[in-house]
């Protein structure tokens, strides 16, 4: 038997080995026929440069977290070891915001360092075009092996986005490439294509089950733990040299719904949780849309399992990162050496304000967490600056110590990490759809929605809650003129600038290398 075990392992070592000769040969022939550019092939090329001393990057990241929806933002009663450890010994950005409180545009942004606006992907549904740059691609260009696990919501042609290797991906092309007869019939009645399934439903069936999004999830984790151990421990690898650094991506669907968790750990939060109930509801056109109302469309109880469910969502994202950081270490890998950063796309509303899900600039929906690790870099701390998940690209171009691309919306956050003096622009832009778009500067929150409904503006240092509109203040006539200067130049309103482009930040972005 030991004999057979050693003939195994050899001709999987020659297997391994051609493969690699194969791909090298047919990117060479690509790269060939399209006169050296860059592309993604399905040979997927492992890039020529290689640079030994740029970190490994994992990428944790979930779908529809709230951002106080964890034990390192204060709250009490949920269980995230692993998000705290993260947050004990990172950064902690304290007012991260979504580009889009929307699941694709959001992630087209993250994926481009690029507002919805710059990318033209402003609904659910647009996808970047074949061969727009992301941070994937970028990082692929300068050697890294970039590998994503789970969901990427990429729904066009181009499935790849700059990511040379895809396990147990949501792979998905738009519904333009099917049929799809709903999409016919609300041509016909054009009222329908604004009718979403119903906030309430998803509230009602919510309680103890295994839900698709978490099965995927679990295929996702498997995917996430097998790729771990051949990429350390198997010699033949498709990798130039052991020294090639990667950028790891794990992304999850849970907490988003549908809400369906494990019974032990459901039960753990029923009678933990506080759902928001009897909720101030506002009077804004926009902003009072979908309402979910206690007692009416659902009642206190379906509304406490639906917060519970949510709650053992989140602890198990917890637990399965914990254990894509376990495989690491048993790996021999020294997390100190790593950059990891842990975000999701958007929040949830969990009920507040009357609202389940998202799509609406109220905190819980259009903040996200978000943490970076990196003890080579810089220490831990909480930051309170304004920032965007757009900044994550200039972030990790620089900590990887490579230049960032021109025309982005992006600003490098390792000045606000390692507390170095900066001219920080304390602002961050989220917007959706052809006309709404939210502005944060400071603590004042301004909202547009098209000139047929009311502006909003937030004041969060004087109502937290956010229950009160500032907008015909007379003491908030003078930045409320600002911000709509601010909107005009972002490409939004009546006096749009017809020639945007981008945000227009001009932070310099540096290189960075690690502490000596």
């Amino acid at each position: 038997m030991p004999t057979m075990m050693r003939v195994l392992r050899t001709v999987r070592q020659q297997i391994a080995r051609e493969r690699f000769l194969i791909r090298q040969k047919v990117s060479s022939a690509v790269d060939a026929s399209l006169g050296g550019c860059h592309h993604d092939a399905i040979f997927l090329r492992t890039v020529a440069k290689v640079v030994p001393k740029s970190p490994n990057i994992l990428f944790l990241m979930s779908d529809e977290h709230r951002y106080d929806v964890a034990g390192f933002a204060g709250d009490p009663v949920i269980r995230t070891p692993t998000l705290d450890w993260l947050a004990e010994t990172g950064a902690v950005f304290g007012n991260a915001y979504t580009p889009s409180p929307v699941c694709i545009p959001a992630r087209q942004s993250l994926m481009s360092g690029q507002l919805p606006q710059t990318t033209g992907c402003l609904r659910y549904g647009q996808d970047l075009p074949p061969g727009h740059e992301t941070f994937a691609r970028t990082l692929a260009r300068h050697g890294y092996a970039t590998v994503a696990c789970g969901k990427l919501h990429h729904r066009g042609i181009d499935q790849m986005q700059g990511w040379t290797r895809r396990i147990g991906s949501d792979i998905t092309i738009g519904s333009d490439a099917v049929d799809n007869p709903a999409a016919e019939f609300a041509q016909r009645v054009p009222s329908l294509a604004n009718v979403k399934w119903s906030d309430a439903k998803e509230v009602k069936r919510a309680g103890v089950g295994r839900g698709p999004l978490v099965a995927q999830d679990e295929y996702t984790l498997t995917g996430a733990l097998d790729f771990i151990e051949e990429f350390f421990t198997d010699p033949y690898y498709d990798r130039p040299s052991p020294d090639q650094p990667v950028l790891l991506k794990v992304s999850l669907n849970q907490p988003h719904y549908p809400y369906f968790a494990d019974e032990e750990r459901f039960t753990h939060y029923l009678n933990r949780v506080t759902p928001y109930l009897n909720q101030p509801v506002s009077e804004h056109p926009f902003l009072a849309q979908r309402q979910v109302r206690p007692g009416i469309d659902a009642t206190e109880v379906e509304i406490r399992r639906a917060t519970a469910a949510y709650y053992a969502m989140v602890e198990n994202v917890d637990a399965m990162f914990g254990q894509v950081l376990k495989a690491l270490q048993h790996q021999g890998q020294d997390l100190d050496d790593w950059v990891i950063v842990y975000t999701a796309d958007h929040g949830e509303m969990l009920g507040q304000h009357g609202i389940w899900e998202k799509q609406k600039f109220y905190e819980a929906s259009a903040r996200a967490p978000l943490i970076i690790r990196s003890p080579r870099h810089f220490g831990g701390g909480h930051i309170d600056e304004n920032v965007n998940l757009c900044d994550l690209y200039a972030t990790l171009c620089g900590l990887a110590a490579h230049p960032v691309p021109d025309g982005l919306d992006s600003r490098s956050l390792v000045p606000l990490m390692r507390g170095e003096p900066t001219d920080w622009s304390d602002e961050s832009v989220s917007h959706f759809g052809d006309t709404n778009l939210m502005i944060k500067q400071g603590h004042l929150k301004y909202q547009y929605y098209g000139e047929t409904l009311p502006e909003v503006l937030f004041d969060l240092a004087a109502d937290p809650s956010e229950e009160r509109d500032f907008i015909a203040a007379p003491e908030y006539r003078e930045v409320l003129e600002q911000f709509r200067t601010r909107r005009a130049a972002l490409g939004y309103g009546p006096d749009a600038d017809p020639d945007y482009r981008n945000a227009g930040y001009t932070d310099v972005q540096p290189m960075v290398r690690g502490r000596s």
